[in-house]
């Protein structure tokens, strides 16, 4: 069976190219915009933590380009990392209290996001073979309860190797941010 693309390629190779610049730019107007409060950062934290240890676990267990991943966390969703962004994105949102900054970060997933998604499948069905039966079983962004559990173990040394800890302390640094902004609007 042949996989539908939503996305033209010329789009997703133009979209995939985005995905750092768009990210500072995201940054920027989260800084700008953010209104945070103590209980809001309160909600929102522990979401992005989630996210955060989702993105660690995934990270743990990708050997790229090496093998097909699919224990862990790959057992359950064919993206886990781009579901724990999108939980970390979802708490930080949750802290900001800005809807508009919501709709900005939303519209960035669906316009850069998916195109890469989209690239990366395209990427690891020519890599892998099996990964066309793999896409049939895992969805990709949802989740399901597979058959039997993964015997793959997390690898602390994968984890290094892909610098998921880049994103703790990205997200260490927005905190701070936040918590600067709460302590700030008191005056």
């Amino acid at each position: 069976m042949t996989p539908r693309y939503f996305f033209p390629k010329p789009y997703a190779d133009f979209a995939q190219r985005l995905r750092a610049p768009s990210g500072f730019l995201l940054l920027a107007a989260f800084s700008w915009l953010a209104a945070p409060s103590a209980r809001s950062l309160a909600i929102g934290a522990p979401i992005s933590i989630a996210g955060l240890l989702l993105r660690g676990w995934a990270a743990g267990h990708l050997p790229k380009n090496e093998r097909l991943a699919a224990g862990g966390p790959y057992a359950y969703t064919r993206n886990p990392l781009y579901l724990g962004t999108a939980l970390v994105a979802a708490g930080l949102l949750m802290a900001a209290r800005q809807p508009a900054l919501a709709v900005l970060f939303t519209a960035a997933f669906a316009l850069v996001y998916l195109p890469a998604i989209e690239l990366e499948e395209q990427h690891l069905r020519k890599l892998f073979p099996e990964y066309e039966e793999y896409a049939q079983r895992v969805p990709r962004l949802g989740f399901r309860i597979p058959g039997r559990a993964s015997n793959e173990t997390f690898r602390l040394g994968l984890y290094r190797k892909n610098e998921e800890y880049k994103a703790a302390a990205g997200f260490v640094l927005v905190v701070m941010l936040l918590i600067w902004k709460i302590f700030v609007s008191r005056f």
